[in-house]
Parts: C-alpha cells; structure tokens; sequence
C-alpha cells in the first residue's frame, strides 16, 4: 500500500514519469516489441525491419517514429542507410519503476508459499493420524 501512495504522491511532479508513459505506450504494441526484440540482435534498416511482418514501409517506419520518440529506437547514418539501434537506458528506466512492484509481489508470493506449506503438513499430519486410526481399528 505505501508503494502505491509514494508513487501516485510523485506522479504529478515527477518529469521521469511522461517519459515512462512515453515508453509504456510504445511497448503496448506487440508489432514495436518484435522490432525491439529484433534490434536487440543488432541494427537495421526499415526493410530489414519489413521482412517478418506483412506490413508496408510506412507502417513500420510509423512504429519506428514511436519508439524513436520513446527514446527505445535511435537512428543513425551509413551513406544512404538509415540503420536503427536498440537504445537501452528506458527499458532500464521501466526496470526500475517496476522494481518495488516485484518486490511487493514476491513477498506475497513467499507469503503464499508459507501458508500452502503449513497447509500440506496439516494435511499430511491429519493423513497420518487417519492412518494410524485406520490400522487400530482392525
């Protein structure tokens, strides 16, 4: 609950967090995350890009401007080619926005764990004592 207080108090006056929309947004689509997933493999250009979707050049090169404004994409100059690289630094800015999310999570999920560990060797304990009634009665 105070992860959820702290980050909503800062949502108004934290400049990072229009950049994370930015970013989120971008992200959101699945077509942007197989381009990221490919240029995680190194650059490309458009067609490049192209071959794997049954899409046109300017779709994809509007999927490009989106993440280019994201800051996820960043286009560079090889003669005539206009390759595009992986940029790195939102993708660990998402990181470290979902950072106290994972913890939040794994903690109720150890939680979880505990209790259905205490459930089976109640369960167990109760098997044991069935048994032990069973084989007396005979």
């Amino acid at each position: 609950m105070y992860i959820a207080i702290w980050q909503y108090s800062y949502v108004a006056i934290d400049a990072q967090t229009d950049h994370l929309s930015l970013v989120f947004a971008a992200l959101a689509d699945p077509t942007r995350r197989a381009i990221l997933a490919r240029l995680a493999s190194g650059e490309a250009d458009v067609s490049e890009l192209m071959k794997p979707f049954e899409l046109r050049q300017p779709t994809i090169s509007k999927h490009l401007s989106v993440l280019e404004r994201a800051g996820l994409v960043v286009r560079k100059r090889d003669a005539q080619r206009r390759p595009r690289t992986l940029a790195a630094v939102p993708l660990r800015d998402v990181a470290d926005w979902i950072e106290p999310f994972r913890h939040f999570w794994e903690q109720k999920f150890a939680s979880l764990d505990g209790y259905l560990n205490e459930m089976q060797k109640k369960e167990t304990a109760r098997g044991r004592k069935k048994r032990q009634r069973d084989s007396t009665s005979e």
